[in-house]
């Protein structure tokens, strides 16, 4: 459980989020969870969710066992295929608003709230668009922030990635800033090897931590401390934390495969400024500040607040 208190003489609300286990599931119904707990005093209770067909067995029999011996839910939210039965049980049983974050597997109707990203181009009256993912970002005080972050994404369907064009891009960020301290992080995705020729470069100005060794929630720690961010195009989630911690966004520039929802996107926050792609850095040599607040989870939540509580 994890209890927050918002504003003295509120309602408490019981919130139930559903987890499937998936790290990039579990960070959008977190960010929203903590964005309604800003606004409102909130009780909140984790349930993982294992087995979807059990699940569907509960809903159809109007079952929940998991939340036998919980507070009476007022909102049941999660994120992932996995979760929908699950989300529909909880409802079914305890009259509970159920939120499906993502698009879901099944029909909109069956949910009191769909929230989609505007890629996957879902309308509906009880469908929330958002800018991309939502995430538990939350700006910090800009005055604590020194370093550079730099994270690095890797083979994607939508980019191709080539080792000398990323070296080239990083190697040049670093050193036209030497007074300023960078870290550097890889992905799963990120070529074997690669980190091993960025640390050939001998950048001293540059600290190299792979993946492997970063703890949960290590990136949004890192945002926190960072008044500039680079990310490798193909890392939509990462570009979008970027965006909502409210340091100033470059796009490591990768070559696109093909057209796509995603890279429409992104194309779209380039035209709007909320990121700098390196090569209009090259030429300017100015990184655009954020063009105001970026967080989808908070307006998300303040959505739910004015037309539900």
């Amino acid at each position: 459980m994890d209890e927050q208190q918002a504003e003295a003489g509120e309602k408490k609300l019981v919130v139930w989020r559903l987890l499937d286990g998936k790290p990039g599931h579990e960070n959008q119904s977190l960010g929203l969870c903590q964005a309604l707990a800003r606004r409102l005093t909130i009780e909140r209770y984790d349930i993982p969710v294992s087995n979807r067909n059990l699940s569907l067995l509960q809903w159809l029999f109007g079952l929940f066992p998991a939340g036998r011996t919980l507070p009476r839910p007022d909102i049941v939210l999660g994120a992932g295929h996995r979760t929908h039965f699950a989300l529909l049980a909880a409802k079914r049983r305890y009259g509970a608003r159920a939120v499906v974050i993502m698009k879901p597997s099944l029909p909109l109707g069956l949910f009191d709230l769909c929230v989609v990203p505007e890629h996957d181009e879902v309308t509906g009256h009880n469908v929330f668009v958002t800018r991309g993912v939502m995430n538990a970002v939350s700006i910090e005080s800009k005055n604590e922030r020194s370093q550079g972050l730099i994270l690095l994404g890797g083979v994607s369907p939508h980019y191709g990635w080539d080792d000398d064009s990323v070296l080239a891009q990083v190697e040049s960020i670093v050193q036209s800033q030497p007074g300023d301290q960078f870290v550097i992080s890889d992905s799963r995705r990120t070529p074997a090897g690669f980190m091993d020729k960025l640390a050939a470069q001998h950048l001293e100005n540059l600290t190299l931590i792979p993946c492997q060794q970063t703890a949960p929630g290590w990136v949004l720690e890192q945002l926190g401390k960072s008044r500039l961010v680079w990310v490798s195009e193909d890392s939509v989630s990462m570009v979008y934390e970027a965006i909502t911690s409210g340091a100033a966004v470059g796009l490591i520039s990768l070559h696109q495969e093909h057209i796509s929802r995603i890279s429409k996107g992104i194309v779209q926050l380039i035209d709007e400024g909320w990121v700098t792609p390196y090569e209009q850095w090259q030429r300017t040599g100015v990184l655009a500040s954020p063009q105001g607040v970026f967080n989808e989870a908070s307006r998300c939540a303040e959505w739910m607040n004015n037309q539900w509580l």
